[in-house]
């Protein structure tokens, strides 16, 4: 019998094509899911004109999409990965971390070394602006909001601007972009992701719920291991921070060349005067909670060894 998933999700195309593509994960694994998609209008979608940061930060972009899970209005939700809080919702799991894309960003009117002395450049990031201006301190800097679409329309009103490059290979639009003007993807060693960055993930009900029985033996199967770890390193990193911090921070994780996991971190002041940065390997043999406790240890470093608190009285 045909298993029906009714799918929460935010009606942005970059949203909408996540959902299709974990539907059409979710169909390799059997053939006869049906998937119903349930579009669900958020916080930070109706209030384009606040920065995020001002908004409450993480969360304002999933809390409406949780709650047609909890409400029972839909069997799963699917989130782009650096819109979650650390902490899950206690009646919520996530079930499944689908393979990730490419966490970079990428600028787009130039190179960093290319551009003017003074030059404007457009993110409504905080953790992109801090590492911006400590790479270059003469960039100024302007606010911008919207979905993909809206923030490529706006470029030319700036010498640059940064966004996630895996939304536009997502929608197809990078070939376009870059006939359009000049782009440059910044390696991790200038712009380290944010948390989660090019990951997708899928949270359904806990024990009890729809996590149980065979939709969450069809999500454990779209699971991919190397990115499941990598998320969980990176959100121990955000939850030793303090859960939502609004301090520019990032990290990355990614495969260490001896089957491990390496993961960096970064925390900031807002101006981009003070930027620190940590690493650790961990491995070979890795599990969530090795992953998860990594993670962390490169928080506290940063935080109470590397003189981070101090950022969080500023």
């Amino acid at each position: 019998m045909p298993i029906t998933v009714r799918a929460a999700t935010r009606g942005s195309a970059l949203a909408r094509w996540q959902t299709e593509h974990v539907a059409a994960l979710l169909r390799v694994v059997d053939p006869e899911v049906v998937v119903e998609v349930v579009v669900v209008e958020t916080a930070g979608d109706r209030r384009q004109d606040i920065p995020i940061w001002q908004m409450g930060g993480k969360g304002v972009f999933v809390k409406e999409v949780q709650a047609a899970v909890l409400e029972g209005r839909a069997d799963i939700a699917v989130h782009s990965a650096k819109d979650l809080p650390s902490e899950t919702h206690p009646d919520l799991v996530i079930a499944a971390v689908p393979e990730r894309a490419d966490a970079r960003d990428v600028l787009i009117g130039g190179s960093l070394d290319g551009l003017a002395p003074g030059a404007v450049v457009a993110t409504g990031s905080v953790r992109r602006r801090s590492q911006l201006a400590w790479a270059r301190p003469d960039l100024t800097f302007s606010g911008l909001r919207g979905n993909i679409d809206t923030r490529l329309a706006r470029a030319a009103g700036f010498d640059a601007i940064v966004m996630a490059l895996a939304p536009l290979h997502r929608l197809g639009l990078l070939d376009q972009v870059r006939s359009e003007r000049p782009v440059e993807v910044l390696e991790p060693v200038v712009m380290l992701p944010q948390v989660g960055q090019g990951a997708l993930a899928i949270e359904c009900r806990g024990v009890g719920g729809a996590a149980d029985g065979p939709l969450r033996a069809l999500l454990h199967d779209i699971e991919h291991g190397p990115s499941r770890l990598a998320f969980d390193a990176e959100r121990g990193f955000l939850s030793e921070l303090g859960g939502d911090c609004d301090l520019p921070a990032g990290a990355y994780a990614t495969a260490s060349p001896c089957g491990g996991l390496r993961i960096e971190g970064l925390i900031a002041s807002l101006d981009g005067h003070t930027l620190l940065r940590h690493a650790i390997e961990v491995g070979p043999a890795v599990d969530d909670d090795t992953a998860a406790a990594a993670g962390h240890e490169v928080a506290h470093y940063l935080l109470h060894d590397a003189g981070g608190a101090a950022l969080l009285d500023r």
